[in-house]
């Protein structure tokens, strides 16, 4: 399990203010990258590597790039 204390949370830019559905990131721990429901702030929480959420976020700009 995953100490997330001290997880500073941010959404999106993109996230409006409107109370859709959102995630937020922490990526200011060292050795992981957590994310959750922007809702559900005492909920569950995926962690992934650094490297694995700079290749999903890699992904994600390529496949939603305008072409």
């Amino acid at each position: 399990m995953v100490n997330l204390t001290g997880a500073q949370w941010r959404k999106s830019t993109r996230s409006g203010d409107n109370g859709g559905d959102c995630v937020e990131v922490a990526d200011n721990l060292p050795g992981v990258v957590a994310v959750r429901d922007s809702k559900d702030h005492g909920g569950p929480a995926l962690a992934f590597s650094p490297c694995a959420w700079a290749a999903f976020v890699a992904g994600v700009r390529n496949t939603t790039a305008p072409r």
